[in-house]
Formats: structure tokens, C-alpha cells, sequence
């Protein structure tokens, strides 16, 4: 069984991140195995929220050269958009960000 620590790898701090804070939307890295349904029990066991909606993004690793001919590719990443519900609170970790 994987933990909530296992799943949520880190949060992305970015520019366009941090303007949907104010939508209740927040960006997180997860693991490539985390299905929807276990991010969101991720996401409520670590910060105490209620998720309303969780979308995925998968982008693949881009190609990068090596000096010859094998090339070599960046790892694959997973990125999670987890939207709280209205009546839910805010997760302080990103309040000293914006």
C-alpha cells in the first residue's frame, strides 16, 4: 500500500500555478502509477481539504542529446490540478507564495 507521501511528490511553484491559487486550484508532481481517486485521498489525508475535482497531465521526456549518437530523454512526469471545494479551507503551504 502506498502512502500519501509515496503519491504527492512535491508541489509546482510556477507563475501560472500560483495565479489559480486564488480559484482554489493547486498543482502538485505525482507519481506516475497515481490514479485520480488516489490523489484526491492523497491530497485530503496531508493538508485536511475537501477535493472537489482532480485532473492529470503526463508529459513525456524530451530528447536530449549526449554527444553522439545515443540520445538520451529526460524522465516522464505527472502533474496533478486538484480543485477544493468552496467550503473547504485553503492549503497554507502556498499563502506565502502569491
Amino acid at each position: 500500500m502506498k502512502s500519501a507521501y509515496d503519491i504527492i511528490l512535491k508541489p509546482v511553484i510556477t507563475e501560472q500555478s500560483m495565479e489559480s491559487v486564488a480559484d482554489k486550484k493547486y498543482v502538485f508532481k505525482v507519481a506516475l502509477s497515481a490514479t485520480k481517486p488516489e490523489i484526491k485521498a492523497a491530497v485530503e489525508e496531508i493538508f485536511g481539504v475537501k477535493v472537489e475535482k482532480v485532473n492529470t497531465v503526463r508529459t513525456l521526456g524530451k530528447l536530449k542529446r549526449t554527444g553522439s549518437y545515443p540520445a538520451g530523454r529526460r524522465p516522464e512526469t505527472k502533474k496533478a490540478i486538484v480543485k477544493l471545494t468552496e467550503d473547504s479551507k485553503t492549503i497554507e503551504f502556498f499563502e506565502g507564495m502569491i
